[in-house]
């Protein structure tokens, strides 16, 4: 089995996952339970994947200038700063870490 088949299997198995969200039945989407558990996991997701992104590198876990941006960014939206500010805060943070010599 080459790597074609296998990006051609990826493709066909997203596409179809895609599908299935829209045959679920509108009633189900409409209880509020649902609406609860799906903002729920997109928030886990996407924070874990903020953490795995900021510590991680390969299989290896980094203490570096990523970590230090994610600091300063989460300082930001904990004193209530507009998204840009958060964004422009934690690129500085980085560009300062790293100007300090931390890689």
């Amino acid at each position: 089995m080459t790597l074609w088949f296998w990006i051609v299997v990826a493709c066909v198995v997203g596409f179809l996952t895609k599908l299935l969200g829209y045959l679920v039945p509108k009633k189900w989407l409409a209880n509020p339970r649902v609406a609860r558990i799906a903002g729920t996991l997109t928030i886990g997701l996407l924070a874990s994947l903020t953490v795995a992104n900021s510590v991680a590198t390969g299989q290896q876990l980094v203490l570096d200038a990523r970590l230090g941006a994610l600091v300063a960014a989460a300082v930001a939206l904990w004193l209530k700063a507009p998204f840009l500010v958060v964004v422009i805060v934690g690129a500085a943070a980085a560009a300062g870490l790293r100007l300090l010599g931390l890689p």
